[in-house]
């Protein structure tokens, strides 16, 4: 006994993971014996939450302890800054949107949570109020059930300058990061979730290298300038909008070197606020989408650059006349183009453009869009490029289109 008191001074302490009668030990006793700033090694095996962190420390389990809540609240809350918790399987949290019932807690500065398996909880990771943390290589999956009835696998609220890096998230409803600027989201994976990644009134975001599939929706900007999309892959956001990339008030963002793949809508943004504040969309693959962009509102201005379109139904949609014809293109692949390269040079001798004909029918009347690509419609737009009854709308000018696929012959 003394010598185990002795470790608990040093901060060091190895623990029993269960009673003589096979229940979980409680884990708080431990922690409260743990001195600030020490190291509190689990022993494989049960432990029994709720369980709170009020001093810095490090919580190590070793990857085999876990930590089991008695499903209501939260399981583990971490109230001091400078702390590390690391190597735990929690599970058990409440089931109250309103609590925000979490695997993980984490309030303070300086915080560092990373490879933890966090599951059977509504909401996974919960930061509140938390500066210069880094949430790393953790495994978050909540409980099987609707969409609307899950908690966010992570929860940013009124945080700066956390990284978020390396974690595989699924079974979830949205990531959200909400009154929370300069935050990386860097490296994760998620899987079978609402919104991917719901930004509010959280300016210069970066998120990249990001690997995201079967969403209804994938990566949402609102209201938050600045935010940098970068080179992740998006795959089947087709649910509930089913765009991948969404602004909506959002100027000064890049979008750049994304693939972006079997979605409703590729990328969709309202029109720019004002001259300055554009969005940059460039270097970008828009692949077997319904939709390859989308834009909305009263006029363009935004810039795309060098992107790949291929195989998409519509390349671009509009709601009004002059709302993509206002953008800047230039340098963009399209797989219809239809012109030469005389002087293989690499660019088209003539630019690219797309008219609006029949197209205008599912655009101007929404339920129509069911019979788009069906032989009737087919056969109307024909009609209407031989000889067209009204005058077609430009949405779009290439001027300088490139003429052949990356790794095509010429």
């Amino acid at each position: 006994m003394r010598i185990a008191c002795f470790m608990l001074w040093l901060g060091l302490a190895l623990l029993p993971a269960a009673a003589a009668d096979g229940e979980p030990l409680p884990l708080q006793p431990f922690i409260d014996a743990t001195p600030p700033g020490g190291v509190l090694r689990l022993a494989p095996g049960r432990y029994r939450g709720p369980a709170t962190l009020a001093k810095p420390l490090t919580l190590d389990g070793g990857g085999k302890a876990r930590l089991e809540g008695d499903h209501r609240g939260t399981v583990l809350s971490i109230k001091a800054g400078g702390c590390t918790v690391r190597g735990l399987t929690i599970a058990g949290s409440g089931d109250s949107h309103d609590g925000v019932d979490a695997g993980i807690l984490v309030e303070g500065d300086d915080q560092v949570i990373e490879e933890n398996v966090v599951e059977d909880v509504l909401f996974g990771i919960h930061l509140k109020q938390v500066n210069r943390s880094r949430v790393a290589r953790n495994r978050v999956s909540g409980r099987p059930a609707p969409l609307g009835e899950r908690g966010d696998a992570i929860r940013i609220w009124n945080s700066r300058h956390n990284r978020i890096e390396g974690n595989d998230f699924r079974r979830a409803r949205d990531l959200t990061f909400a009154n929370s600027p300069d935050n990386r989201l860097a490296g994760n994976r998620l899987r079978d979730a609402r919104y991917a990644l719901h930004l509010v009134f959280s300016p210069r975001t970066i998120v990249e290298d990001n690997d995201i599939a079967e969403t209804g929706t994938g990566i949402v900007v609102l209201y938050s300038p600045d935010v940098v999309i970068r080179n992740n892959r998006i795959a089947h956001a087709l649910d509930g909008g089913g765009a991948c990339i969404a602004f909506k008030d959002s100027g000064e963002g890049l979008v750049e070197g994304n693939t972006v793949l079997h979605c409703a809508v590729g990328l969709q943004a309202n029109a720019p606020l004002n001259d300055e504040r554009i969005v940059t969309i460039r270097g970008n693959r828009f692949a077997h989408n319904f939709t390859g962009l989308s834009f909305y509102g009263e006029k363009g201005g935004h810039r795309i650059l060098a992107n790949r379109f291929e195989n998409n139904l519509t390349q671009v949609a509009i709601s009004a006349a002059g709302v993509a014809a206002a953008n800047v293109w230039e340098g963009n692949y399209w797989d219809d183009y239809q012109g030469f390269d005389r002087n293989r040079d690499g660019i088209g001798d003539t630019p690219y453009e797309i008219y609006l004909f029949a197209d205008r029918i599912w655009m101007e009347t929404p339920r129509a869009v069911f019979f788009r690509n069906s032989p009737v419609l087919e056969l109307l737009d024909l009609l209407e490029r031989l000889a067209p009854f009204s005058s077609p709308t430009l949405v779009l000018r290439d001027p300088r289109p490139i003429a052949h696929r990356a790794g095509s012959a010429p």
